[in-house]
């Protein structure tokens, strides 16, 4: 192997001249070459030589300064790249990396391993022999821990690991009674999962069996949190080993666990749907070994195994906000991700980008990584490119430890080093547990069909357990009869429980839905959901709050148009008393602000709104300063307002998890385009939709999704209200489609003034915020409430023949149409709320327009998407209505990209719901709207 020199010794003179410079004037150097040199003189003037060392050399000499530097470069060397020969793989051997930490590597040899250099006291060692100094490195970096944590560019961290990992060497230290404990954690890990693979063969537990020394590690570190001031941990993990963190550390009785093996927590009269016990969540208090109370609680999480990561991060900002009044010292979160996943979902890193954002920071993660070394049956190597599963971390300088799965003290020790940098720096670490998986996938699948190499050396492996108290028996700390009575009486536990819930006749699950946050809500039944209530606000208070969110401070320097905007706004409340959407909306905030309930709101380009009509946080005009007219209007009710990042995926999980934990806030997220919530669909699915019939868990969530066709093409028409539709059922949710701004004035207020919680989806209008008939009198704030649906007030119901249904935008083309051609015979009526549906006001529409002999949904989206395949299906068969459909025709694409194809289409759809020709209304269109798209809005 050629030789690797880091500074070759034709560089002697300079550094020769180096050091003359800093002996005349330290500053004269760079600070890395003052900090060596310092070292240097300190080494050679002032340490005493360790006993049977040689005498440092007594001049400074080039050749001497270049072995010293030689030797730097090696603690270097080992501080960098030590990790990549730490002996952390329990059943293979590690990759090869070049260069090595050969002696040759640093310009070092043999000969060199007995002379003293100076450079030890960079280790804290002193002058040393090279021996020495490199015995410290190798235990160090190159054991059963594996440290990554160069690349941070504060040196004030980088010291701060090397000062406790250094002079330890990073060898954990634990007293006896500290190991019993981790033995008998470890034991109740490995004992567990043995019990039930034998006591409930061929169902899927998904087993932490190779990797149970997460279980005393947990325990370890919330005991270590608790010690540091924290009161509460939020954890998201996928299916594997979750069993086990449900009874080992959540304690979830095991009789519980038992009870769902044996299918006795089924109950017909249930509204709720459940799910398969290794996604189930749990919440709880516990009392740590140190008298310390902590409330735990694991989320519930889907087969999407990194869905649940933005959800906890929501959760624990949430309960920062509210709970611990900012102090994020007081709650942590923590991840339990696997290798395959952590590698291969982009929710990681959109997480991770948000992590020290204003928005959505944390105070720091816990991310500790089930290293199984195979994704179901993929191997790593085909599973990433990067060396790590956990190389995502380096994107935001976050510090990583791999550390031997086989090794309880080990990760227990470095789950405790984390959770002190977490709460010193407040910020993300990783834990890459490099162990194995027992088993297949799940306990049925065969692993040897893809892996027979891998699995023939895991099967001749020892558990955790086995290697623990062999060591531990070794050292004397416990006897063999001690680890025996551990495993006979935790099974003979496990055994009483198991014969407990096969004795009763049914369990019920302990979830509880409407405890703490939750207090005082209840689970709401189909007739609240479509029962009206009164969201009006009095008429001094809308005019008093539209005045002060109107009106700009003095001075202060804002934009001309925003000084004329402001202008405009406030002559609605003191002159008009007509207000736009914008002004509706920011009433409703404003309301609520008043009436002391926060508001978050969030989303890309929401401060000001994507469409420019918001501006609800404006920016100064000389300066980057930001002032919110809705702040001062009530100090002691949190308004927050973020511009989030270019994330849908992660934001919208992450204000679903806000929601979650404060029910009594107002949460809104807002997509750019209603069509960009689809990189957030997962969330929708799982989550929005589903969360409350599978884990009893509620929601208030509100989505904005802008949504209209205005010709601006495929990604810029259609918040797919299809999609939201076709998961709608058991009232699971709330879809709206708002043509007043006061409707969605009081549709939000509502979402906050029931006693009951429901995800909201209301789809928000483009074009028609600034629309001179997309307009609502100040009546309508002050005495109205919510309307599910809004009859005609133009049409004559006895001349009726005809009746449109209709919901959003195309209601303002459908009226200009009646009212220019004098339509009295057709009417036309908006469903506001799409579900749940207002079927009997629509039935009381047709008893109204008894003459009235066709029914026609009108919509501007394809017949295959938009409301008409839910309204289809709701009316199927119906005996009220022979409903028919007007509408673009079935398409791939949800809209052209063409304005006057665009313009063609939507002149069609109006003229033949009044059945009028097309021709010449058609030609009108496009002229119309190609004059429109020349001042087209953002994009």
């Amino acid at each position: 192997m050629d030789r690797l020199n880091y500074i070759d010794s034709g560089n002697a003179a300079y550094i020769d001249s180096l050091y003359e410079s800093y002996k005349q004037d330290p500053e004269s150097v760079d600070f890395g070459w003052q900090k060596f040199f310092e070292g240097f003189d300190f080494g050679r003037e002032s340490q005493p030589a360790k006993a049977g060392a040689a005498k440092p050399s007594a001049a400074a000499t080039p050749d001497n300064l270049l072995k010293e530097i030689n030797v730097m470069n090696m603690i270097n060397g080992y501080r960098t790249r030590g990790h990549l020969f730490s002996k952390t793989n329990p059943v293979r051997e590690r990759r090869q990396y070049f260069p090595g930490r050969e002696l040759e590597t640093f310009g070092l040899s043999e000969a060199d391993m007995d002379t003293t250099f100076n450079a030890g006291v960079e280790v804290g060692l002193g002058p040393a022999k090279l021996r020495d100094i490199r015995q410290l490195l190798e235990d160090t970096y190159c054991r059963a821990i594996g440290a990554e944590y160069r690349y941070l560019r504060n040196p004030i961290k980088l010291k701060w690991f090397e000062d406790r990992m250094e002079p330890g060497r990073n060898t954990p230290k634990f007293n006896v009674d500290e190991k019993k404990m981790m033995l008998s954690k470890l034991n109740e890990a490995v004992v567990f999962e043995n019990f039930l693979g034998t006591k409930f063969l061929g169902q899927k537990r998904f087993s932490l069996e190779g990797a149970e020394a997460l279980i005393p590690a947990l325990d370890s570190v919330i005991k270590q949190g608790s010690e540091l001031g924290i009161q509460e941990f939020i954890i998201g993990m996928a299916h594997r080993g979750r069993l086990n963190v449900l009874t080992n550390i959540m304690e979830k009785t095991y009789k519980e666990v038992f009870s769902e093996f044996e299918g006795k927590n089924y109950d017909s009269e249930s509204p709720f749907g459940g799910d398969v016990k290794y996604h189930l969540g749990f919440s709880t208090d516990v009392k740590t070994k140190n008298g310390k109370n902590v409330h735990l609680s694991l989320c519930p999480n889907p087969s999407h195994l990194e869905a649940v990561d933005p959800v906890v991060e929501g959760i624990t900002r949430s309960k920062i906000d509210f709970k611990y009044k900012g102090d994020h010292s007081k709650i942590a979160p923590i991840l339990i991700h696997g290798d395959a996943s952590i590698a291969g979902q982009g929710i990681v890193y959109e997480v991770l980008q948000m992590e020290k954002l204003d928005g959505y920071e944390t105070g720091g993660t816990i991310h500790l990584v089930i290293n199984n070394q195979i994704g179901f049956t993929t191997n790593y190597r085909d599973a990433r490119s990067s060396t790590y599963c956990t190389d995502v971390a380096k994107t935001v300088l976050s510090p990583v430890f791999h550390v031997n799965g086989d090794d309880v003290e080990a990760l227990t020790y470095v789950i405790n080093l984390a959770m002190e940098y977490r709460q010193v720096f407040n910020e993300d670490v990783f834990i890459d547990i490099l162990c194995y998986r027992r088993y297949g996938h799940n306990e049925a699948d065969e692993p040897k069909f893809t892996q027979p190499v891998l699995y023939k050396a895991i099967d001749a492996h020892p558990n955790p357990l086995q290697i623990y108290s062999k060591k531990l028996i070794a050292e004397g700390s416990v006897d063999e009869a001690f680890v025996k009575a551990l495993e006979k009486d935790f099974r003979a536990e496990l055994q009483q429980m198991l014969d407990e819930a096969k004795a009763a006749d049914r369990f019920t699950d302990t979830i509880p839905m409407f405890e703490g946050a939750w207090t005082g809500l209840h689970l709401a039944n189909h007739k609240e959901l479509i029962s009206a209530i009164d969201t009006a606000v009095p008429k001094e208070d809308i005019v008093a709050i539209g005045d002060q969110i109107t009106t700009l401070p003095k001075g202060k320097v804002f934009f001309k148009k925003i000084e004329k905007l402001f202008e405009d706004r406030n002559a609605m409340v003191n002159k008009t008393g007509v207000f736009d959407w914008a002004m509706g909306e920011l009433l409703a905030y404003g309301t609520l602000l008043k009436e002391g309930v926060p508001v978050r709101l969030s989303g890309e380009d929401v401060k000001r709104g994507t469409f420019s009509h918001r501006h609800a946080v404006l920016t100064l005009a000389d300066s980057e300063n930001e002032y919110s007219p809705l702040e001062s209007i009530n100090p002691d009710a949190r308004l927050s307002i973020y511009n989030s990042l270019l994330s849908e995926y992660g934001v919208l999980g992450f204000e679903y998890g806000y929601a979650m934990a404060n029910p009594n806030a107002l949460t809104i997220w807002e997509a750019q385009f209603g069509d960009f919530f689809n990189g957030a669909q997962i969330i929708v699915d799982q989550y929005i939709a589903s969360a409350e019939t599978k884990w009893q868990r509620g929601n208030g969530l509100v989505m904005l999704l802008p949504h209209g066709y205005e010709g601006q093409g495929p990604e810029h028409s259609s918040a797919r209200v299809e999609r939201f539709l076709e998961l709608c059922a058991d009232d699971n949710i709330q879809v709206a489609n708002c043509t007043t701004p006061a409707n969605f004035f009081h549709i939000l207020r509502r979402q906050i003034h029931r006693d009951f919680r429901k995800p909201l989806i209301i789809f928000t209008p483009k074009s028609l915020l600034r629309s001179p008939k997309c307009v609502s009198p100040i009546e309508d704030f002050t005495n109205g409430k919510f309307q599910e649906l809004i009859d005609d007030n133009y049409a004559d119901p006895k001349k009726v023949k005809r009746v449109l249904l209709c919901t959003g935008k195309i209601y303002y083309d459908l009226q200009e149409k009646q009212q220019a051609d004098k339509r009295k015979d057709v009417a036309i009526v908006r469903i506001e709320q799409l579900y749940p549906t207002p079927i009997q006001q629509i039935i009381k529409i047709k008893a109204k327009y008894e003459k009235a002999t066709e029914f026609i949904w009108v919509q501007e989206e394809p017949e295959n998407m938009g409301a008409w395949p839910y309204i289809c299906r709701k009316f199927h068969n119906d005996k009220h209505f022979n409903l028919q459909v007007i509408s673009r025709l079935e398409g791939s694409s949800t809209a052209t990209g063409f304005a006057k194809q665009h313009a063609a289409q939507q002149a069609h759809i109006v003229a033949k719901a009044f059945d009028t020709p097309v021709g010449k209304t058609v030609k009108a269109a496009i002229k119309k709207t190609a004059e429109k798209m020349a001042n087209a809005g953002a994009d």
